[in-house]
């Protein structure tokens, strides 16, 4: 752990460029941005630089061992496969900020979707009702170990290692021993396994443009009306350039046919924009509201934030009932692609959702990180995962190298966080 720890800046809050130039009623130009990046990138302060990196090399390297790596098929794949890592990792981003851990969020996805399928499938709940229980479940155990950890004191590893075993026996009481219950509910298999026509991904990246140019706008507004000096506008045309060119390119190769038989299966994937929507709104809620703020702050120094007024314990309590309740989606996802639940459901995936964060450059020791961080490490994981398995690889070799990659991401944090004025303490 951190004797001190600096909470990150967001763009709700002034940043080091911004600094510099408050009173000298100049904005920061293009090349005080990347001067000012730099220096960030020198004092250890790499945010998700390592993960971007990585994904592009891995996405290269496997795109010459297979030919098959680099296809429409494979790359919507990737994205649905990927699709639930990414919902448990922006999970973890909530309590990570705060520099705790949820060792059980991937059981209570796990056991949340049992109850969810046991209730419609044997009780004949109605869907709808019995997905209203399931999430109900998931903010009841957010709410559970919000108490012991915010109220009681006990480190979230102890509280929640009791709750990874334990809902593993839930799980099995729920399901029955060797059971398993098929997905039977067409609008829940549907979203990993339907796509949207064509008309609807392009619609849909013309949202995402508005939505980020809207945004993009109100945050300059809002800073002018504040005093605080602005960013140059050409870094907002940057930002909209590129969501325009990588996202027309991946609406352009998800929207080519890639059935093999004479029906055709073309389109994004209806889980997309249902990640999207989700990533948009936490990292708006993270960005441009006290309670993001305050989860960095506290992440960064709680004593300090508790001495500024911020309801510490409240904070910490609420993170928890945030990462249990999209946890719950997680497991949505989960079940929607492999088509079943059964008792093992959830075990497996929530030490990967973890590598997902750290590898995407959340930092383990709270007040570093972004939902997008969680979702670039997610997908890092997933490449690696889908590569390995496109080359017929052992399933060891996977969990070899993704320990690997997880070990090299924990590094690169502890350095950063020592170079950027953080001690680590060692015994």
């Amino acid at each position: 752990m951190t004797s001190q720890r600096t909470a990150e800046t967001t763009d709700a809050g002034p940043d080091p460029v911004a600094a510099d130039l408050i009173g000298s009623g100049q904005e920061g130009g293009v090349r005080d941005q990347a001067r000012a990046y730099v220096q960030r990138l020198r004092s250890g302060d790499m945010g998700a630089l390592p993960a971007v990196a990585g994904l592009v090399v891995l996405a290269i390297l496997f795109s010459f061992l297979s030919p098959f790596f680099l296809t429409e098929r494979n790359f919507a794949n990737l994205l649905t496969q990927a699709a639930t890592l990414v919902m448990l990792g922006m999970a973890l981003v909530f309590v990570l900020l705060l520099g705790e851990i949820d060792l059980s969020a991937g059981v209570t996805s796990g056991m949340t979707m049992a109850l969810f399928i046991v209730l419609v499938n044997v009780h004949a709940v109605p869907w709808l009702l019995a997905l209203a229980i399931a999430f109900a479940a998931g903010i009841l155990t957010g709410t559970f170990i919000g108490f012991f950890v915010a109220r009681v004191g006990i480190p979230s590893f102890v509280v929640t290692l009791g709750l990874f075993l334990g809902y593993q026996g839930l799980t099995l009481m729920i399901i029955g021993a060797g059971g398993l219950y098929r997905v039977q509910i067409p609008e829940i298999r549907a979203i990993q396994n339907s796509n949207m026509p064509p008309w609807a991904g392009w619609a849909m990246l013309a949202i995402v443009l508005a939505v980020s140019a809207a945004t993009s706008f109100w945050d300059r507004a809002r800073r002018t009306r504040a005093g605080v000096p602005n960013r140059t506008i050409t870094l907002v045309w940057i930002k909209l350039g590129v969501i325009a060119v990588v996202g027309g390119a991946a609406v352009a190769i998800l929207n080519r046919n890639r059935g093999q038989s004479v029906v055709d299966v073309e389109g994004v994937p209806i889980v997309v924009p249902i990640v999207l929507v989700i990533l948009w709104i936490g990292t708006f809620v993270l960005d441009r509201t006290k309670f993001g703020r305050y989860l960095y702050a506290i992440g960064g120094n709680a004593e300090a934030a508790r001495r500024s007024g911020v309801k510490v314990t409240l904070i910490r309590w609420s993170a928890f009932i945030v990462c249990s309740t999209l946890a719950v989606v997680s497991g949505l996802f989960s079940i929607s692609k492999v088509g079943s639940v059964d008792a093992a459901a959830g075990r497996e995936i929530v030490l990967s959702g973890v590598a997902a964060a750290v590898v995407g450059g959340v930092s383990l020791f709270g007040g570093r990180g972004r939902l997008l961080h969680a979702a670039i490490g997610a997908l890092v994981i997933a490449v690696i995962t889908n590569g390995l398995g496109l080359l017929n690889l052992p399933a060891g070799v996977n969990l070899v190298v993704t320990g690997g990659v997880l070990v090299l991401a924990a590094t690169v944090d502890a350095v950063s966080r020592v170079r950027s004025g953080g001690t680590v303490l060692r015994s």
